[in-house]
């Protein structure tokens, strides 16, 4: 009987890339692994198993030089690579090592083997359930056991941990080698980079010529880290790809929206392969259907809309940027224009944040004030943050709590100050002295404003000499065709659109009053991509689909029936909950103590039944009556989980992981 260790390894680990050529002590990993194995008695001969990608190249050569046995194969099948592996090199008995394990012991490799030939069983770890540090985990089995796995249903996840399915499996006899004491709890692996620079600190000296045990009676214990065992082998890609992003992108993502925390910290997919209609297809090619965000509210038409595509893609074609302008500027400046009568000139950018510091630096110039009162949430400029310099928690009803103005400038301090929506005294306290020349709000908040509201806000700004500017990225275009003050027939000095406006693409509009729009020529406010093609043709093009379809009709019956919906079934179940915001934005939220636990596993059974859902809704044109029913259907059914376990008190034992994150904090 001929006995091979296989050892996976690559260079496009999601993780941490490259992670097998890094080093310890001067030694790369595989050379380490390569080293330690030579030392068994057990094996005939080990094998490194790496793939056919180019990025294995350089792997190859290293390998070469180290006088290693080397084989190519599949990347993405794994179980594949192993098993053309193994008859290459006539093999009966396959120990299986992984790549990441540099501290691998050849006295342990020998002991599971030995438990495995003496037992008779068909398959034989120290890892189920495991007893030793993570990181000496050995996997012995023959190449007939999987190869008879492999001819079942192959699993994603048995394709690519090899032996997955063999683990799963009722039918088959198994052993586990167990040590004492249990040493499970410690970490003997490089998963991260800093798993690689902890190994560097703490293993002592020539620690490459001693067993794990001389290894452990050195002091070694282990590395700090919150990093489960076996974490990668339940990951998705999205999830792998989204830990390696926090290590080298604060905070993982360029939108607090969007990062995995704010949903499930372990199960979110954290990223898309292809989108289209309300599909949202991850990176292991599940498809789910979108009833969360949808891209924060920038797709009420549906993601890859065809016509807005084949306008961008023939722009594309035609050239994105030159030295001169482009016309499509000109006509959306027109279009906007025409909606809104009260208007006389626009600006275009690129991110809401930029629309609204732009908005403010006219109306400044304007007025020739400092001075700004707000009421909502205006982007992440300094002007705005400046609120909480005085006060930490002035944004918290505006904006997610634990927002700190670091790095903000102390000598803003005292120029921006909020006010309270549908409370017209709040606002007329800051107008009273004189000093605020700037009002800044959104048109509707949670909830919609009360009768007079911005009337009074209105004569309040022209009695003081005040700009007015209504904040209209979200709330455009979700209840009529244009801002939503239109609806309200109150209009003001400026207002802002964005999310919406280009259906995915980004473009961003200021539009006001002549005499107002005209301060931005007293003023510096000029960026080179705010003149690229592509954002305002999608917009032209988004524009022309939204008044075809009356998009916003749509979006806000839609949006209605999801609201009536999570009414019904809430007070079916005796919940007590709150729901509000546009019919087109909605959110629910639960009253209860434990709604973040609520919340996440709330999350969890729906990604289960295909949906990327969790307590918010934006409504597109796409979510049809088919894709209604089936998302109220696992809401129901979801909800009943969730109160059945709320009366038992054990709906803590449904979470898998950790809570979703509230308000703002660091990941990294």
């Amino acid at each position: 009987m001929k006995t091979v260790a296989i050892v996976q390894a690559r260079m496009t680990s999601l993780r941490f890339p490259g992670k097998v050529m890094e080093k310890i002590h001067g030694q790369s990993l595989v050379a380490l692994i390569h080293k330690r194995l030579a030392l068994c008695s057990s094996i005939d001969s080990h094998v490194f198993a790496i793939s056919t990608h180019p990025a294995d190249d350089i792997l190859h050569a290293e390998l070469e030089a180290l006088g290693a046995l080397v084989f190519r194969g599949d990347l993405h099948d794994v179980q594949k690579r192993f098993i053309e592996c193994a008859k290459l090199h006539s093999t009966d008995l396959i120990v299986r090592i992984t790549g990441d394990c540099p501290i691998i012991d050849p006295e342990l490799v020998d002991e599971v083997v030995a438990q495995y030939l003496t037992t008779g069983v068909e398959y034989c770890s120290n890892s189920n359930p495991p007893t030793f540090p993570d990181g000496l985990d050995v996997e012995v089995f023959s190449l007939n056991t999987l190869m008879r796995s492999r001819s079942n249903e192959l699993t994603a996840s048995g394709a690519e941990h090899v032996t997955h399915d063999i683990k799963m499996s009722t039918s088959l006899s198994k052993s586990n080698f167990t040590g004492s004491p249990d040493f499970s709890s410690e970490r003997w692996t490089v998963d991260y980079k800093d798993d690689l620079v902890q190994l560097n600190n703490k293993l002592p000296k020539g620690f490459e010529e001693m067993s794990w045990r001389e290894i452990r009676e050195s002091g070694f214990v282990g590395i700090e880290s919150s990093v489960e065992r076996n974490e990668g082998s339940s990951m998705g890609t999205g999830q792998k790809l989204w830990n390696r992003a926090k290590s080298i992108i604060p905070g993982g993502s360029m939108l607090l929206s969007k990062r995995s925390e704010m949903y499930h910290p372990e199960l979110w997919p954290s990223y898309y392969s292809r989108a289209k209609g309300i599909e949202v297809t991850d990176l292991d090619g599940n498809v789910y259907l979108d009833f969360s965000t949808m891209s924060v509210g920038a797709c009420s038409l549906g993601y890859g809309n065809d016509a807005v595509d084949q306008a961008v893609k023939e722009a594309v074609d035609d050239g994105v940027m030159s030295s001169l302008n482009s016309p499509a500027e000109v006509e959306l400046a027109e279009t906007l224009l025409q909606m809104h009568p009260w208007a006389g000139m626009a600006r275009f950018a690129r991110s809401g944040g930029e629309a609204n510091a732009i908005a403010i630096r006219i109306a400044r110039a304007h007025s020739g004030k400092d001075k700004v009162a707000i009421c909502g949430y205006h982007g992440w400029h300094d002007w705005y943050l400046s609120a909480n310099l005085s006060s930490d928690s002035s944004l918290d009803g505006h904006l997610l709590p634990g927002l700190a103005p670091n790095g903000v400038p102390r000598s803003l301090a005292g120029t921006v100050s909020p006010f309270e929506y549908n409370n017209i005294s709040s606002l007329e306290g800051l107008l009273s002295g004189g000093e605020y020349g700037v009002v800044k709000m959104e048109v509707s908040r949670n909830k919609g404003p009360e009768e007079g509201f911005l009337t009074a806000v209105r004569e309040l700004c022209d009695h003081h000499g005040a700009v007015l500017i209504f904040d209209e990225c979200t709330s455009g275009f979700r209840e009529t065709f244009g801002g939503l003050h239109l609806k309200y027939e109150v209009e003001p000095d400026l207002a802002m659109f964005g999310k919406a406006l280009g259906n995915g693409y980004a473009i961003t509009a200021v539009i006001g009053r002549s005499e107002v729009m005209q301060a931005a020529q007293d003023t510096f406010i000029s960026s080179t991509f705010w003149t690229e093609r592509l954002g305002p043709v999608a917009a032209v093009a988004t524009l022309k689909e939204m008044k075809n379809q009356k998009s916003w009709e749509t979006i806000t019956s839609t949006g209605g029936l999801v609201k009536a919906h999570w009414i019904r079934t809430l007070d079916e179940f005796g919940l007590p909950y709150t729901v509000s915001g546009l019919d087109s934005l909605a959110t629910f939220a639960i009253d209860h103590p434990d709604w973040i636990l609520i919340k996440t596993v709330f999350t969890q059974k729906m990604l289960e039944k295909g949906f990327l859902a969790s307590s918010g809704f934006n409504a597109s044109t796409q979510h049809d009556t088919t894709s209604l029913n089936r998302y109220f259907k696992a809401f129901d059914e979801v909800l009943t989980d969730i109160s059945l376990a709320l009366n038992d008190e054990t709906l803590h034992d449904q979470l898998t992981g950790h809570l979703a994150q509230v308000g703002f904090k660091r990941l990294n």
